[in-house]
C-alpha cells in the first residue's frame, strides 16, 4: 500500500508542475490511459496464470 501512495503522491506533484508551467499533463485521455494499464497488468496476470497451469513440472 506504501507503494501506491507514493507513486500517487508522484502523480500529484507531476500533475500540479506541469499544470504550474502551463504544459500539457503527460497522461494519455483519463478512460483509455486507464483501461490500457489495466490491461498490461491483466496480461501480466494472464502469463503467470498460463506457466503455472499448462508448464510447471
Amino acid at each position: 500500500m506504501y507503494e501506491v501512495m507514493i507513486a500517487l503522491l508522484a502523480g500529484v506533484i507531476v500533475g500540479l508542475l506541469f499544470s504550474a508551467l502551463k504544459l500539457p499533463i503527460p497522461a494519455p485521455p483519463v478512460l483509455s490511459g486507464v483501461m490500457g494499464i489495466v490491461g498490461v497488468f491483466l496480461g501480466g496476470q494472464l502469463y503467470q496464470w498460463i506457466l503455472e497451469r499448462f508448464f510447471s513440472g
